[in-house]
């Protein structure tokens, strides 16, 4: 009998500015992009479309800032809604997972390993990313 395997997974940290991309294959995610916000919303998902197929991702993992008391904002509304439709456009499940203090976490992270501003600044989307994608994969690793 053969172990369950989790699914290849790109990441998403949805941003204002900024989509930060990780990539899993097994058990690990790994930082490996940074979609730039256009004001072409469709444009950005073609971007996110192709590194799907790039990536051979079988699934999209969204991070959803909830607020620290747990309930949904504004914030949460509005990637909900961009999530919906990036999961009616693609070709594979497009599932949310909580990412509150992603990007906290990452930003200490890369202060950790002495990144000026400037260099955090260009991987911390990319790296929240990869936080939100591991915590992820570390909670379906469980459940198998």
């Amino acid at each position: 009998m053969s172990t369950p395997r989790l699914p290849r997974a790109l990441g998403l940290d949805l941003g204002a500015k900024r989509i930060g991309i990780a990539v899993s294959a097994g058990t690990v995610a790994t930082p490996v992009d940074t979609v730039h916000r256009c004001g072409d919303r469709p444009r950005e998902h073609r971007k996110i479309t192709d590194l799907v197929e790039e990536w051979e991702a079988e699934i999209v993992v969204v991070g959803l800032p909830y607020n620290m008391d747990g309930s949904i904002g504004p914030m949460a509304k509005k990637y909900q809604a961009e999530a919906k439709v990036l999961g009616d456009t693609l070709d594979v499940p497009v599932v949310l997972y909580d990412e509150r203090l992603t990007t906290v976490s990452a930003e200490r992270s890369l202060m950790e390993q002495n990144m000026n501003a400037e260099a955090r600044r260009k991987v911390v989307d990319q790296v929240a990313a990869a936080v939100m994608l591991q915590a992820w994969l570390d909670s379906e690793q469980a459940a198998l």
